[in-house]
């Protein structure tokens, strides 16, 4: 199987190519829409993917978390309020250009760097992934728990500003994944004697409280922060002022270069996401730059760096999941569970069991950035001021309605919604609290694959834990999760006033 191959299995597929360019509007408004995220809209989605064939279910969500990254953008440029945390960055020299009335050509210097970026982070997803699989494939459960192990301890310390807080949210995530029945013995665990939680607890409606609910509860406090509008007076009648031209594409080139590959790096570390990438990329190029003092005035240099990073994370943060089943982010979490409601397995060897599949999503995303790209080139600002005509307090009833209905049709269980109800208070009391919503997901998500390894390591020595130190590759993923925790307590005592 190749790329080329995906192509013929995506193009043979109507409904997937349909999902597809769904997924990229979807996924650019819901970016554009201050205070939500593509996570978000994933989760509330999941359901409508079970009606799904896995490719248009895989491709559809997919391209949401593509293009909600480029979406946040657009408000950060016309409105100086970023649509996602990643486009804060981006915000810094967007909104002082388009209150100069270049506007247009803000927006189309963020368009050409996302698909940059989006495009250099599929090309290594595509051949990074392959490559590591063929790797890991040859690995037992001693060393995927010990994977599990580091992703918890490194995913816990670097998610969140506290590592204290981190490490509370990662093991209260696998608190949570515990609750059921026990898989070898088939006592009941933390059930607390409610019928309905013997089957666990289960991940879409848990995610749609924690990722939605909470952020509606989070913005319904922030109603007085209204997105505005642009002036007309701030809208350039010079045409160069609407334009990103191919002189000024190519003099941004290094600095696209150098952003994406910084962004794939940071991709491909679990727990570090788009908006590390977003403003490592900022400093780095301000940083090299001969006009640094320009910087934040209103450069487009300072709109590329930035927009080129955060959007080049998307890929590789999938290599960690296909290659070792270990999520690099919050969409790859909620991504695992999209895999496994459709039966495919992922980990080293999904290219040998699924590996049309893979490939045909591999070649959505490349559809999906060409799709985004196009809507964001010629109607960037007409979807930016389309969304500030809206007043917020008309969306969050629909998204807070969709969330019930999406809850509900999950299993047609009325629990479920008590579940997403209870998910939601949890996830705003851990956000107010400054704990990570994102490690309980993703300790959540890979807590079933840790106990299942660690288990089938047990059984299979008669050394016990002692197992794990006679494998020299375990030792070394243990390895590198302890001390990047301790150069995490290391630099946070160094940094005066860091909270630990």
């Amino acid at each position: 199987m190749n790329i080329l191959d995906g192509f013929s299995t995506l193009f043979s597929n109507g409904a997937a190519v349909g999902f597809v360019v769904l997924g990229a509007f979807i996924g650019t408004i819901f970016g554009a829409i201050p205070g939500l995220t593509a996570a978000a809209a994933i989760a509330m989605l999941v359901p409508v993917t079970y009606y799904l064939d896995p490719l248009s279910a895989l491709a559809f969500l997919y391209v949401i978390g593509k293009s909600g990254r480029y979406g946040g953008s657009i408000s950060a440029i016309l409105f100086n309020t970023p649509g996602t945390a990643s486009a804060a960055a981006t915000q810094l020299d967007g909104y002082p250009m388009a209150r100069r009335g270049q506007s247009g050509k803000a927006l189309k210097a963020a368009t050409a760097a996302s698909v940059f970026g989006d495009f250099t982070g599929e090309l290594i997803l595509i051949f990074g992934a392959v490559a590591i699989s063929s790797v890991t494939e040859k690995f037992g459960p001693p060393e995927f728990f010990a994977v599990y192990a580091m992703a918890f301890v490194v995913i816990s310390s670097v998610i969140s500003d506290s590592i204290v807080k981190g490490l509370v949210s990662t093991f209260f995530g696998i608190l949570i994944a515990t609750i059921g029945i026990d898989p070898i013995s088939g006592n009941e665990r933390l059930t607390f004697d409610v019928f309905d939680l013997q089957s666990g607890v289960v991940l879409i409606p848990m995610l749609i409280g924690m990722l939605v609910l909470s952020e509606v509860a989070i913005q319904a406090e922030n109603t007085r922060k209204k997105v505005r509008e642009a002036d007309d007076d701030t809208i350039s009648d010079n045409p160069d002022d609407h334009r990103f031209t191919l002189p000024e594409f190519i003099t941004c080139l290094p600095i696209m270069i150098r952003s994406a590959l910084t962004g794939a790096f940071i991709g491909i570390l679990p727990g570090l996401g788009s908006a590390v990438a977003a403003f490592v990329a900022y400093g780095e190029e301000k940083r090299r730059s001969k006009i640094r003092k320009k910087w934040g005035t209103g450069i487009v240099e300072g709109i590329v760096a930035p927009e080129t990073a955060n959007n080049a994370v998307s890929g590789p943060t999938m290599i960690p999941l296909l290659a070792l089943g270990v999520p690099g982010s919050t969409i790859a979490a909620i991504m695992i569970g999209v895999f496994l409601i459709h039966g495919i397995e992922v980990g080293p060897r999904i290219f040998l069991t699924s590996g049309e599949i893979v490939y045909g999503l591999f070649a959505a995303g490349l559809l999906g950035i060409a799709s985004y790209g196009l809507m964001g080139w010629f109607g960037g600002a007409f979807i930016g001021r389309m969304i500030s005509k809206i007043p917020t307090e008309k969306i969050y009833p629909y998204i807070v309605l969709t969330c019930f209905v999406s809850a509900y049709s999950a299993r047609s269980s009325v629990f479920d919604v008590i579940l997403m109800c209870a998910a939601g208070v949890v996830g705003y009391a851990m956000r107010k609290g400054g704990f990570s919503v994102g490690a309980f997901i993703i300790a959540f998500v890979l807590t079933s694959g840790a106990e299942e390894a660690l288990r089938q390591s047990l059984i299979l020595s008669d050394a016990g834990p002692f197992i794990f130190f006679e494998r020299p590759v375990a030792m070394l993923f243990f390895v590198i999760g302890f001390a990047t925790m301790a150069f995490r307590f290391w630099k946070a005592r160094q940094n005066a006033g860091a909270e630990v």
